[in-house]
C-alpha cells in the first residue's frame, strides 16, 4: 500500500497573520488543505478567499474553546449558547471545560451555525475538523461529541471528518492530541466510529499524525526540520493527515500567543520547496480531502 499525506494548516481565519501564512502557503503547494474558524476576526477574510479559490481544498475548523488569555471569541448561534460558554460569555479556554459543560443539542446548532455563517461569503468547504479535538470527547470520555460531529458532516452532503481509525503507540503520547482516556477505551471506538462513518458516507483517515513540540525540536528551526523529516520518514502506509498552525511574524500574532515563533517555523519550514521536494522524495503522495473522498467512495 502507498503513503498519502494531507498537510492541513488550522487555525485559519484565526488572525490576520495565520491568514497571510496560509494564502502563500497553498499558492506555493506547501500545505494541501486548510480549515477556517468560523467564530473567529478574520474569517470573513479567510472564506472570501476560499469562494475565490475553489481549487484548493479549504474546510471548516469546527470550534467549541478559545484558548488565549487575551484574545478571545465566544459562539456564532443566536439561540442558546449557556452551555458553550464561561463566566466572561467567550468559549471555554480548555476541551475538558467544554466537554464538561457542553449541551448535545446546543453543540448541533453551533456547527450549523458556523456552517450557515460562511456559506454567506460563498464558501462551501471540502471538510470538517475540530479545533483542539473537543469534538472527540478524548478528554472527558464524552464520546457522544463524537457522533454529533459526524451526524453534522453526514447533514451537509458527506463532508469527510478529520478521525483516525488507527492508532500507533506513538500517538497516545503525543501532546498535541491530549488523549485523556486509556487507551483500550480509545481503541475499542476506533471500529465503531469508522463504521458509523462509513454508513453515513463520511470519509475519514487511516492515521491523524500531527507533529510535537515535546524535545528538542523545540529549542530552534533547525531542530524543528530535522524532526518533521524524521517523523515523515517513518510515516505507515495509509491515508495519513498532519497538521500545522502557520503565521508570519509580526506584533499581531506576538500579541495573541507565546507559541508565535514555533508557528513561524511551520510556516518557514513548509514554503521551502525543499521540504516539498524532501516528502516526494521518501515517496509519499500529497493529497487532500478531496481525493480523499473520492478515494473512499469513488466518483
Amino acid at each position: 500500500m502507498e503513503r498519502y499525506l494531507i498537510i492541513n494548516a488550522d487555525d485559519f481565519g484565526m488572525c490576520h497573520a495565520g491568514n497571510v501564512a496560509v494564502f502563500d502557503l497553498l499558492q506555493k503547494g506547501g500545505i494541501t488543505s486548510a480549515t477556517i474558524m468560523a467564530p473567529c476576526p478574520w474569517a470573513k477574510e479567510a472564506a472570501l478567499f476560499a469562494a475565490k479559490h475553489p481549487e484548493y481544498a479549504i474546510g471548516l475548523h469546527l470550534t467549541t474553546t478559545s484558548e488565549w488569555g487575551t484574545y478571545r471569541w465566544g459562539p456564532v448561534s443566536r439561540g442558546d449558547v449557556s452551555s458553550l460558554v464561561d463566566e466572561e460569555g467567550f468559549m471555554w479556554h480548555e476541551a475538558d471545560q467544554f466537554e464538561k459543560a457542553a449541551d448535545l443539542a446546543q453543540v448541533a446548532a453551533e456547527i450549523d451555525a458556523q456552517y450557515d455563517k460562511l456559506a454567506q461569503f460563498g464558501f462551501t468547504p471540502s471538510h470538517f475538523d475540530n479545533h483542539m479535538g473537543t469534538l472527540y470527547g478524548v478528554a472527558t470520555g464524552r464520546f457522544e461529541l463524537l457522533e454529533v460531529a459526524i451526524r453534522a458532516c453526514a447533514a451537509h452532503g458527506g463532508m469527510p471528518f478529520r478521525f483516525p481509525s488507527k492508532f500507533t503507540e506513538e500517538q497516545f503520547s503525543n501532546k498535541m492530541l491530549d488523549i485523556q482516556v486509556p487507551k483500550e477505551v480509545v481503541l475499542g471506538l476506533l471500529d465503531q466510529v469508522t463504521a458509523g462513518a462509513a454508513a453515513a458516507g463520511v470519509a475519514v483517515l487511516d492515521y491523524l499524525m500531527p507533529g510535537d513540540w515535546d524535545g528538542p525540536q523545540a529549542d530552534s528551526y533547525e531542530n524543528y526540520r530535522e524532526y518533521i523529516f524524521e517523523k515523515y520518514r517513518a510515516f505507515p502506509e495509509g491515508i495519513i493527515e498532519t497538521y500545522i498552525h502557520p503565521v508570519v511574524e509580526c506584533d499581531e500574532v506576538k500579541a495573541i500567543c507565546g507559541s508565535w515563533e514555533r508557528r513561524n517555523w511551520e510556516y518557514k519550514l513548509f514554503s521551502d520547496p525543499k521540504t516539498r521536494e524532501f516528502i516526494e522524495s521518501i515517496g509519499i503522495q500529497l493529497i487532500n480531502y478531496r481525493d480523499l473522498k473520492r478515494m473512499r467512495f469513488g466518483g
